[in-house]
């Protein structure tokens, strides 16, 4: 098999943003009008940590610290690859953007709720002791 022919991922990055109170930063998509944790597609020329960073502040207007990598979610559909990094905000308020219809600080049992099974284990995980946990999905729900 020649390399143009070799099967490619795509990586992204979801920030797991929690606040000093436990509460956890949540976009409402623009595409889909899905909760989901701040992220996206990861660039070439940066690391996971400096991306979570560029998107979370993108989406969201709150820039944030990178903590620990709480997990790693590949959505089996699409071939994307998503690292989960716990973050803590360090500056700015919650702002909507292209992405983002609304964002919110929500307790995580809201969080959960709110998210598709897919999205909502990342906040789990995060919180969980452990980890950094593997898991398979098909863009909404756990396989």
């Amino acid at each position: 098999m020649s390399d143009a022919n070799l099967p490619r991922h795509s990586v992204s990055v979801s920030g797991i943003v929690l606040r000093a109170d436990g509460c956890i930063l949540a976009i409402k998509r623009a595409d889909d009008g899905r909760w989901v944790p701040p992220g996206g597609v990861l660039e070439l020329d940066e690391t996971p940590y400096e991306g979570v960073v560029r998107e979370v502040l993108e989406e969201t207007g709150v820039k944030v610290a990178p903590e620990r990598l709480t997990g790693v979610y590949k959505n089996m559909k699409l071939g994307v690859v998503s690292l989960a990094i716990l973050c803590r905000p360090v500056d700015g308020e919650p702002q909507t953007s292209d992405e983002a219809v609304s964002v919110a600080w929500l307790r995580p049992a809201e969080a959960i709720e709110a998210m598709p099974e897919a999205r909502a284990i990342r906040v789990t995980d995060a919180l969980s002791e452990g980890g950094p946990f593997v898991r398979a999905h098909d863009g909404t729900s756990l396989l």
